[in-house]
């Protein structure tokens, strides 16, 4: 019998999970598309099963990483969730990116069955996931934490522990506020090259040596110049993470009016059909301006 399980097999999870199956072997794995599950199976080994509750059953361990807040509660709570099966002592870890008041509601839940639960969204994209390089930034109790550690790194470059139940989520929140703002002024300024008549490489090569360096710039310009958005994190999925930061935001009367601008932009890319681009496409709306 595995101890350790993973629910929610997209791109990332999909690979997360092979990291974890190359150092620890079998492991149980389930996806509500169960011709995912079977396929990723045939591919890494392990056993396929056809709900969390099973998964629960047989793993002390169970990461997810799935889409919004009622996703992660269904699989952790619902009538076949894993707290169905999971016995004591157990731990739960959530590398979806949801709301820091569903993770504290679920580790609440968690807790009065002496379960453990952590919050550990993650950084990275599809690129850090396959090559086992995400950063990882965690909320709840360090025993837990410390339980599980050793199953994370499988997958990560970096790992903290930030605080209680939900600081991995707002710490994420702090993450994608920064990014958006980067591709942002990243696109003004590409734009701005290209608009001036500048050799835009060679404008790129000069300012990454400098103070306007960024992992956005070194990893994005050149694709952002080919009109090339088919990769890396989608402009849907940072618009359900910027809805949630502005929302806690809302809560504590804190101001953010760059990323309220910012997501405003990408509600005018996915009125474009760009739902699936990449969110570097900030620029192709500059350009269709």
């Amino acid at each position: 019998m595995s101890n350790k399980g993973f629910i929610g097999l997209g791109v990332m999870g999909s690979a997360m999970a092979r990291h974890i199956s190359t150092k620890y072997s079998h492991l149980v794995v389930f996806n509500r598309t169960m011709d995912k599950a079977n396929s990723w199976v045939k591919v890494n080994g392990g056993q396929a099963v056809s709900n969390a509750a099973e998964v629960g059953e047989l793993c002390e361990q169970v990461f997810l990483c799935v889409g919004n807040d009622q996703d992660v509660k269904e699989l952790v709570s619902g009538e076949e969730g894993i707290l169905q099966t999971m016995k004591k002592g157990g731990v739960i870890v959530d590398h979806s990116t949801i709301s820091a008041d569903m993770s504290k509601e679920l580790s609440e839940l968690c807790s009065s069955k002496e379960i453990g639960f952590i919050d550990a969204p993650v950084s990275g994209g599809q690129a850090g996931a396959e090559s086992g390089q995400l950063t990882v930034m965690a909320g709840g109790e360090e025993k837990y934490f410390d339980m599980v550690k050793d199953t994370i790194e499988c997958y990560s470059k970096f790992i903290k522990l930030m605080g209680p139940s939900g600081s991995g989520q707002l710490t994420k929140m702090v993450n994608q506020i920064c990014i958006a703002g980067l591709i942002q002024s990243l696109s003004e300024g590409i734009n701005f090259s290209e608009e001036v008549g500048l050799n835009t490489n060679e404008v790129i090569e000069v300012i990454s040596k400098g103070a306007a360096q960024s992992w956005q710039m070194e990893n994005r310009w050149e694709t952002m110049l080919q009109d090339h958005y088919d990769h890396g994190f989608a402009v849907d999925h940072m618009r359900k993470d910027l809805d949630l930061v502005i929302e806690e935001a809302n809560k504590k009367d804190i101001n953010l009016d760059l990323t309220k601008v910012v997501n405003g932009y990408y509600k005018e890319i996915q009125d474009m059909g760009g739902n699936r681009w990449d969110t570097s496409s900030l620029l192709k709306r500059l350009k269709e301006l």
